[in-house]
Order: C-alpha cells, then structure tokens, then sequence
C-alpha cells in the first residue's frame, strides 16, 4: 500500500515532505504530492484540484493508496478519491477539517475568521495563509528559521473564489482514522469518533507534520496499519 501524503491547498509539499522521508526509511511507500496551486485555478477548484492530484498519483504506480489529508485538505480528500481510478484503501486525516459536501470552506469557518477573511479580501483574493495568524504566532509553530522560510516561500495569495465554491457531494473512501495534533482540531476529532474512526491525539500543534516528523511519521504508521487490518477484515 502507497501511502500519498496530501498537504492542505493553502500550503505547499514541504509540509510532508520531512514525514515521507521517515516512512520510507521505515522501508513504506510514501510520497507528498504538490496540488496545483489555488492562484492557477480558474474556477470549479474541487474538481481541477482533484483531476490533477489523481493523474500525479496514477503516474507514480497501480498499487491501491492510503490518503493522509492535513488541514484543509481533508475537504478535497473525497473528489480526489472519485477522480482516482486505482483502489483507495483508507483515510487519515491530521489536524484536519472533514468533507462538507454542499458548503463552502467559509460555510464551515468561525465566524470571526469568515468575517475577517471577506473583509481582508482585495480584488479576489486573500492574503497568503501565514498572513492569517496573529504576530508571532508563527514564529512559535516554526521557531527554526530556516523551515520557516522554506514554509513561507511556498505560500502566495489566494482566490477568495476557492473559499466560496460549494464542495462536492462525496464521501470518505475506505477505512478512516483522525490523528489529532491541535487543540483548534479537537471538534472534528470528536466528530471522527462519533463516526466510529479509530482516533488518535499527539500533544503538538497544527505544523507538526513539518516540525516534527519522526512523531508524526509513527503514528501515521501505527494508523495505517490499524487500517489495512480493518480493510482486510
């Protein structure tokens, strides 16, 4: 089993990238693909986004692929598994929103960030996502200086249209599992529960995946392996 590794749209790769290397000296299949980013879309974002993640993932192999969505890419999770023609055989989401087939990403947002962001917006577009959190706030979720401006360097502004585009109906596919990194994702951990997904909580916080690798890296591992074992049933 492949284990793709999906970074939120608002990011870049070198999200994952830390927590691929160590699942694949583990001696696993992993990989950390780029989506195409937002600024290139023009329009029904969920459906390019998807199409285009499937085609990257289908060119790397046929062997079936357990997603890991952090972030805001669990809400592109269930397009990009309908746009995949090779078997999914799981989910994981990590510190990450849940599919809301028929609401935009603003419908989901509190309300304070919805009005904050609207109102920010010139000409289309938000600012880039580091823009997002408050002085210093980054600067405690990446306190090496270095990553923090490799991180940055991936980030740009962003359609204003993304945010507002329904998200398609769809479903998770497979088996799913929460890895909970943040105290900001403990809803959507509670609400994976609910669902009868096995969960599992990490006292880091949302950037972990970059920060810490080697802690994500094992519990991605542990959760996949939980997972293939339900698959297989």
């Amino acid at each position: 089993m492949r284990l793709v590794l999906l970074h939120s749209p608002l990011l870049g790769p070198l999200t994952w990238q830390g927590v691929a290397e160590e699942l694949s000296g583990r001696g696993l299949t992993a990989e950390a693909p780029p989506w195409t980013p937002l600024g290139e879309v023009d329009g029904d974002f969920y459906a390019t986004l998807a199409k285009a993640m499937a085609r990257t993932i289908e060119a790397r192999g046929d062997d079936p692929v357990l997603l890991v969505a952090h972030s805001g890419a669990g809400a592109l999770v269930p397009a990009a598994a309908q746009a995949l023609s090779i078997p999914v055989a799981g989910t994981i989401l990590v510190d990450a929103i849940l599919p809301h087939p028929g609401l935009s990403w603003l419908d989901t947002a509190p309300p304070a960030l919805r009005e904050d962001l609207t109102l920010g917006s010139q000409g289309g577009e938000l600012p880039s996502w580091d823009a997002w959190w408050p002085p210093g706030a980054l600067e405690r979720l990446v306190p090496e200086p270095g990553l923090r401006a490799a991180l940055l360097a991936e980030l740009g502004p962003l359609p204003l249209a993304y945010f507002e585009e329904p998200a398609p109906p769809g479903t998770l596919a497979g088996p799913g599992g929460y890895l909970q990194l943040s105290g900001a994702y403990e809803d959507q951990a509670e609400a994976a529960r609910r669902m009868g997904w096995r969960a599992r909580r990490l006292q880091l916080n949302h950037l972990s995946p970059l920060t810490a690798p080697r802690d994500v890296a094992g519990m991605v591992q542990a959760l996949g392996r939980e997972i293939a074992l339900d698959a297989h049933g």
